[in-house]
């Protein structure tokens, strides 16, 4: 069945030139007009791209699973999160002492947990009768104790080890950019461990069983102090080449004088550098991200997804694996939010857990997938791009709304209502850009093709 709609394909061929357009009109304002609107500085255009880019990157994660299999994932922020763990046990450096005291006590207590379940779905298997359950819950049991009093023991072990400023394992002293593969194989692997277990729901209950899923690894994250810190956060996480801090390049004399050729202040300068740098990693990354992802959409692997997406019933009686597809497709697409969250930790330099919540890291991207059009990898990075921006921005367009609409009113409840939720306005506008683009364009802005 076509999901070609009348009108969907106005403008044709330069719809999306026209769209990824007028978003760089919108940076480049950001970066040289100075008014109520727009800041007038490149530093702060450039930082809300880079954001954006991996903003854009997540809502191709998306896209990937909901454009080309139609499976709704809502637990977004939890595979961001695993992700953002990579860089944190790849690139820090380990705490000297940490695995002798307590490393290979969690690492028994993990084999203990695996061979625990292998022989419980073992007996399982092979058992019947009503000893079979008893028989099960008494190695789960005896497991579980057995799991606990090599665990609990290793992880004080670790977190007695000066607890102010590591009180974790630490990492391998790796280069950052090893980090965001690593980060692609996390968040696959708790993919599959969820995809095994809830694929096989509806999709309503499967985005009900992701959601709940992502809020676990996020508590998970958040009180495992062993592994990063939990709440009390890891900080000065190396930043991935070929990204320098900016105090070493002020101390650099051959970019001194290059700034003072220019006649720009040096610190100043080496800002807009560094963002510059990343601003040209992330679109590399962006870049191959797409050509795979486009490749992947038009080959045959493609367009038996999308046969799956538009009729499961039809493509499993032409002898279909629609669950094994949605499995792979699944762990694709969580590969791609893993990423994204090693290279959102590289950026901030620090992990915190407590930062992941839903609205940012999994109802706003799905928002930008919305927006930009399902099915589409150009509309995923259009969405991803120019909400991010909007987003950003509308922290500040909000309470100017509200002063203008509060100008000619007098004091009293009213005016001061309208400036008491000036800074919820920024919640509004993203819900008036969502009401307009499903009324007028409900495909997206740039829609299937």
């Amino acid at each position: 069945m076509s999901t070609h709609q009348p009108g969907a394909a106005k403008g044709g061929k330069w719809r999306a030139p026209a769209l990824f357009g007028a978003l760089a009109v919108l940076f480049i304002l950001e970066g040289t007009v100075s008014n109520a609107m727009f800041s007038g500085h490149w530093d702060n255009a450039l930082g809300i791209l880079r954001v954006g880019l991996i903003s854009a990157i997540l809502a191709l994660g998306i896209n990937i699973q909901w454009g080309y299999a139609g499976l709704f994932n809502a637990g977004v922020v939890g595979f961001l999160a695993l992700g953002g763990l990579a860089p944190v046990l790849v690139a820090m450096p380990p705490t000297e002492g940490a695995f002798e005291a307590g490393g290979w006590g969690i690492l028994f207590a993990f084999a203990v947990a695996i061979v625990t379940l292998v022989i419980a779905v073992a007996l399982h298997q092979k058992m019947t009768g009503k000893a079979r359950g008893w028989v099960v819950a008494a190695v789960l049991v005896l497991g579980f104790f057995s799991y606990r009093a090599l665990f609990d023991p290793a992880v004080e072990a670790i977190q007695a080890i000066n607890p102010a400023a590591t009180g974790y394992l630490g990492g391998l002293s790796l280069p950052t950019l090893i980090s965001w593969p690593v980060g692609m194989v996390l968040a696959a692997g708790a993919a599959w461990i969820v995809g095994k277990t809830a694929l096989g729901l509806r999709s309503d209950y499967l985005s009900i069983a992701t959601l709940g899923i992502g809020e676990i690894i996020v508590a998970i994250l958040k009180n495992e102090e062993w592994l990063a810190r939990g709440v009390l956060n890891v900080n000065g996480i190396p930043r991935p080449w070929p990204v320098p801090y900016e105090t070493d390049l002020q101390q650099d004399p051959a970019f001194m004088e290059r700034m003072a050729n220019l006649g720009t202040d040096p610190m100043v300068g080496s800002t807009v550098l560094v963002k510059l740098l990343y601003v040209a990693l992330f679109v590399g990354v962006l870049a191959m991200l797409m050509w795979a992802a486009q490749l992947a959409l038009n080959s045959p692997w493609g367009r038996m997804m999308r046969a799956i997406r538009d009729n499961e019933v039809a493509a499993s009686a032409m002898g279909k694996n629609v669950t094994g597809r949605h499995l792979q497709i699944f762990i694709l697409g969580c590969s791609v939010l893993g990423l994204a969250g090693a290279m959102m930790i590289s950026l901030d330099g620090q992990m915190t857990p407590s930062s992941y919540n839903p609205l940012r890291y999994t109802f706003l991207i799905w928002v930008m997938v919305i927006v930009g059009g399902s099915g589409n990898n150009w509309g995923a990075v259009l969405g991803g791009l120019l909400i991010w921006f909007v987003w950003i921005k509308a922290g500040e367009w909000g309470p100017l709304m509200m002063d203008l609409l509060a100008t000619g009113l007098g004091d009293g409840a009213v005016k001061e209502h309208l400036l008491d939720a000036a800074p919820h306005m920024r919640l509004v506008i993203m819900g008036v850009i969502l009401l307009l683009v499903l009324r007028f364009s409900p495909r997206g802005l740039l829609p299937e093709r």
